[in-house]
């Protein structure tokens, strides 16, 4: 085909490219095999790839829009199956060449492909080179672009082609453009920043100025393990130490003070404020009143850490002890309504009066160094594959299926807070989150609820037997947890005493990536972890599933992952089953559990107004288009907790499409690999009888049965 000119295949060519549908599916195909061993298959494959590239840099043969799509549709399949072979330096490098001719182009779908394969590119130790000299242009795009998509791949790339001979530079064009970003990039950039600036750091003061920065810019998106980790960072590096009191202790002093901010002033200048206190702009009465000022702008669980700052100051600062004991004796401390607030005081209070100086010193010591280990962020992104040049992470083979941007929100998703064991010391501000010790109870040791700011599941709390399961083979409260996940992509799916389970999910029209954690809440290894994905009945031919195997060792205290990359072919009721085994104390444990990819999930949120809803409402109007139901409310008809559902089930909310503003419009589509299904939605609550009618249309009456099915499981 490539090798023709479009007179030879002239029945088959498309503005003047031969069959482009087949070359795309063709490259496609071959991006679900290994690169070819044979010299001879490698040659002929090569030469294949290097004449689609000759051509994309023919002049065009017509200004018709029909040709470039065409020719660019096949031309970026191309690129993709280079990026997966990743064995030819020389097309490597020439497909960056060709799409860095497109991060200026004047149409927006192909700067973003562009961006999108270099930060594939990037990943190569072939390319990585290559994609930096477009740095420039990338950060240009960062700054100028309009769409917010654009804009994100332009983060993803720059993030990609991060090494240590431009940390610096590109950390501090995120850093300006994290102050005008779009909020639903913020977060990600965040996380972004730090990892590149504690993975690149050679100075630690500029990683402390970055963790800062990053608070000051974006305190709002800056999660617990990033500042948790800068404090650690400090807490091992005794060069850094005084700096970080220092500009900390400058930080505070701005009028608008983030909170996170004053958790980590209130953590560092607990355990290391004698190092400024020599400064009389700086002394520790100075100190305790800045951190003082702050206090009654904060939550209570700021409050419980500068309160453990103060005490810390009282062994550190004697001279200042009377005027922190007045502020714990106070009346509004010691009658506090918050309970832990007010236990804190009193003992704290007690502590200060009662113990001898020797006593205090010894309770509250500083800090030691916490065991050195890697970032758990930066563990999680090596962890595919440990053998990564420096500078670059390695690409996974889905990376194709899965927009980078989901692949690295995912796979950087926040980790638990670390086990911190301190022997003889007491963290009194709060960063040791897990006890050690035995294995704790079910309300002990919460990997996932931390994670996901989620409650533990309570159905499934309980121990591994065989007989714990149902008649229908399902662990006992499977059921009840899936039901759970319909609305919502994230959360704790199981939790007993041994393990707890979470899921974290992303989806993307027909495309879905889910991410099962695993748990081990006792201080035993499991061994013979094993956990399979099973498709029941026809749901073998609508789901295309590809997974990755968990370790088989999961050690105490552990958390371990595994990811599927998950295609919708076509529409589908049933639910995927895990079944889990491993050995606890010599004595083998199963589970099975249904894993919460619901057909819901592949909905995408369409909106219109008024004219083209009844439209298309009056157009499904034959009886098999429409599922209706008139049910009893199961929960509260409480406005908002109805929209939040219909928004995380996938539906859109209209506004004002119906005359009765107590009712609910929705519509949304439906992707999967043969099709687009539209579906349009109407509920109706009839609060006096605590009732519902709900419909449902589409022009297949299998998806609106099972939209209606699920739709009415939430209200």
């Amino acid at each position: 085909i490539v090798t023709a000119s479009y007179t030879d295949l002239q029945d088959y060519t498309y503005y003047f490219v031969p069959a482009p549908w087949l070359s795309v599916k063709l490259l496609r195909l071959l991006q679900n095999y290994p690169p070819p061993e044979d010299p001879s298959v490698r040659t002929r494959l090569t030469e294949c790839l290097e004449t689609i590239l000759n051509k994309a840099q023919e002049p065009p043969k017509s200004k018709k829009v029909q040709h470039s799509n065409a020719k660019n549709a096949v031309l970026f399949e191309a690129i993709n199956l280079i990026i997966h072979m990743d064995s030819d330096p020389n097309l490597l490098v020439r497909a960056c060449n060709q799409l860095g001719q497109f991060l200026q182009h004047k149409e927006t779908n192909l700067r973003y492909l562009a961006l999108e394969s270099m930060c594939l590119l990037a990943t190569s130790e072939f390319s990585h080179e290559a994609v930096k000299k477009h740095q420039d242009t990338v950060i240009t795009a960062l700054k100028t672009e309009r769409d917010v998509s654009v804009r994100q791949r332009a983060v993803d790339l720059l993030y990609a082609m991060c090494d240590r001979s431009n940390a610096e530079e590109i950390v501090g064009e995120m850093l300006e453009y994290l102050e005008s970003a779009d909020y639903s990039i913020r977060e990600e950039m965040v996380l972004k920043v730090a990892i590149l600036a504690e993975k690149y750091a050679v100075d630690y003061t500029w990683y402390v100025d970055v963790i800062l920065n990053l608070i000051r810019i974006a305190g709002d998106y800056v999660s617990e393990e990033v500042w948790y980790r800068v404090i650690q960072i400090v807490i091992n590096r005794d060069d850094v130490q005084g700096y970080a009191a220092k500009t900390v202790f400058e930080a505070l002093q701005a009028p608008a003070c983030h909170e996170n901010m004053v958790k980590v002033g209130g953590y560092i200048l607990g355990e290391f404020g004698n190092l400024i206190a020599g400064d009389p702009r700086s002394s520790p009465l100075v100190q305790f009143q800045l951190l003082h000022s702050k206090y009654h702008l904060c939550s209570p669980n700021t409050r419980g850490l500068l309160l453990s700052t103060y005490i810390k100051f009282i062994n550190l600062f004697p001279e200042i002890k009377t005027s922190i004991q007045e502020v714990l004796g106070s009346d509004n401390n010691l009658r506090n309504p918050d309970v832990e607030l007010q236990q804190r005081c009193i003992e704290y209070l007690q502590l200060s009066t009662v113990a001898s100086s020797d006593v205090l010193a010894t309770v509250l010591e500083e800090m030691p160094p916490f065991p050195e280990r890697e970032s758990s962020i930066l563990a999680k992104l090596k962890k595919k594959k440990p053998a990564v040049p420096e500078g670059t992470e390695v690409k996974e083979k889905e990376a194709r299926t899965i927009p980078q941007a989901q692949i690295n929100s995912l796979e950087t998703a926040p980790p638990p807070p670390p086990v911190i064991q301190a022997s003889g010391s007491v963290d009194l501000l709060g960063l040791e989150t897990v006890p050690s010790g035995p294995a704790p109870s079910s309300g002990g040791l919460n990997f996932l609820v931390d994670m996901f700011g989620d409650q533990p599941a309570t159905n499934g709390v309980d121990t591994f037997s065989s007989s714990s399961g149902s008649s229908s083979g399902l662990t006992a409260g499977a059921e009840e947890n899936y039901k759970k996940f319909i609305c919502k992509h994230n959360g704790v799916l199981y939790e007993n005493d041994l393990l707890q389970i979470g899921i974290k999910s992303e989806y993307r029209q027909n495309l879905a990536r889910v991410g099962v954690f695993f748990g081990n809440k006792t201080t035993f290894q499991f061994t013979n972890f094993v956990s399979d994905l099973v498709l029941p009945g026809t749901l073998s031919s609508a789901l295309s599933v590809q997974p990755k195997p968990v370790e088989p060792l999961v050690d105490g205290g552990a958390q371990v992952q595994q990811l599927f990359n998950i295609e919708c072919v076509t529409e589908f009721t049933e639910a995927p089953l895990l079944n889990i085994t491993f050995t606890y104390s010599g004595k083998p444990q199963r589970l099975s559990l249904k894993l919460p990819v619901i057909i819901n999930k592949f909905l995408e949120p369409a909106e219109m107004n008024s004219e083209a809803f009844f439209t298309r409402w009056k157009a499904l109007s034959q009886p098999e288009q429409e599922c209706q139901k008139i049910f009893k409310a199961q929960y509260p008809q409480e406005y908002e907790q109805v929209k939040q559902k219909i928004l995380g089930f996938g539906l859109s909310n209209l506004q004002g499409i119906d005359p009765n503003p107590e009712n609910f419009v929705s519509s949304a589509i439906l992707h999967t690999r043969s099709q687009q299904v539209g579906c349009l939605v109407r509920l109706e609550p009839n609060k006096q009888m605590q009732m519902y009618r709900l419909t449902v249309r589409s022009t297949k009456p299998s998806i609106s049965q099972a939209v209606g099915n699920l739709l009415e499981s939430q209200f």
